[in-house]
């Protein structure tokens, strides 16, 4: 039987991040990503800032936008991000 390993990390980093840095490679400015997709701006930028979910919609949305990057992808980090800051909020109450 496999025992269960501790593999989180103890920093959640928003898929935001990872957007931004991949519009400021590409040249885009959030207003340009926005545009694209045709979502308001203040969305976009709440996705940046960790305010706002990258949802299944968003994430097809992206896909169009930026197509060397799947859809996938951005549902793996949103869903990454999430596990990752329930088990810190989790391992923050049990250590107080």
């Amino acid at each position: 039987m496999a025992t269960k390993i501790d593999t989180y990390p103890d920093i959640a980093i928003p898929p935001g991040e990872y957007l931004a840095e991949e519009i400021g490679a590409r040249g885009l400015s959030q207003k340009e990503l926005a545009k694209r997709m045709g979502r308001p701006l203040n969305v976009i930028n709440e996705i940046i800032n960790g305010k706002k979910a990258i949802t299944a919609e968003t994430s097809l949305q992206l896909e169009e936008v930026l197509p060397e990057i799947p859809a996938k992808f951005w549902m793996n980090l949103e869903s990454d991000y999430r596990l990752t800051k329930a088990y810190i909020n989790r391992k923050s109450k049990s250590a107080q």
